[in-house]
């Protein structure tokens, strides 16, 4: 697993903490699993998924009642990211505020990270 002992992964607001707990209970998961993929015009997407299993693998995150799990693969690219749930008039939903990017699609739903290379030096702190 990738980390910074005594440094949680992904940080979750209040707001996200209520809904995924909300969502957990109301689905009887074990929580959200997020992760990334390839797609989108700009190359990765996120990933969320309900999960009645815990990975081992997986890096867990617990707060408020809610627990959310990074895929393996993903640790890296969410390392310090912050998870967020928006209401507005039009829309709603989780939102990821993540240092690792560096450029998005115009829809938001598409991000391109930083080079592998560069987020190795960010996060080991050189």
């Amino acid at each position: 697993m990738f980390g910074i002992p005594g440094k949680q992964a992904v940080t979750i607001t209040p707001r996200a903490a209520a809904q995924i707990a909300r969502l957990m209970a109301s689905g009887g998961s074990k929580g959200l699993r997020i992760g990334v993929k390839k797609g989108g015009c700009a190359g990765m997407e996120y990933t969320m998924d309900y999960v009645a299993e815990i990975d081992p693998l997986d890096e867990v995150v617990e707060q408020d009642g809610a627990r959310v799990m990074i895929a393996p693969m993903a640790q890296m690219f969410l390392f310090g990211t912050e998870i967020d749930y928006e209401v507005s008039l039009l829309e709603s939903g989780f939102k990821f505020r993540n240092p690792n990017v560096a450029d998005a699609c115009g829809c938001g739903e598409s991000i391109k990270f930083k080079d592998i290379d560069e987020l190795q030096a960010e996060q080991a702190g050189k």
